[in-house]
């Protein structure tokens, strides 16, 4: 079981520091930005980068191309159709794809994801960095009570 995580067309080195971060915390394999191209930072204050690796790709079809093997690209975004998080069943090798607050994903990635999924929020969306961590937590959660069944 293995996962990556990263972000389409980000906006600010900032959030790329606090998913490396998080995505040492709660066990991503690697993270990547698609259409970014972004170095250490600051935010990242535990050195992630020394153990996640960053795959930087040119855009969403260049990531599709470079998918591993046997993973499913998962969209993150609150749009018409979107599965709930609350019900979502995390896959043991997938991608998950999220895109900057003031665009989401691309309708270019969208139409290349294999799923769509939304976190369901009260008004507006939420930071790319905090959203990617509750994809990760509730990915923890599940499936580790999946095993522990």
């Amino acid at each position: 079981m293995y996962f990556g995580i990263g972000i389409e067309n980000g906006k600010t080195v900032e959030n790329l520091g606090l998913l490396w971060r998080s995505a040492e915390n709660l066990g991503a394999g690697f993270i990547f930005t698609a259409g970014a191209r972004y170095k250490k930072h600051i935010t990242d204050i535990y050195n992630s980068f020394q153990r996640i690796p960053l795959y930087n790709y040119k855009d969403a079809e260049d990531l599709y191309a470079h998918l591993p093997y046997s993973c499913r690209l998962i969209g993150v975004e609150n749009s018409e159709g979107a599965s709930d998080l609350r019900e979502y069943r995390h896959l043991n090798r997938a991608v998950y794809l999220l895109g900057a607050e003031d665009g989401g994903i691309s309708k270019k990635a969208a139409s290349l994801c294999h799923e769509i999924i939304k976190i369901p929020c009260e008004k507006g969306c939420f930071n790319v960095s905090i959203a990617a961590g509750i994809i990760m937590y509730d990915r923890v959660l599940k499936l580790s009570s999946k095993v522990q069944a």
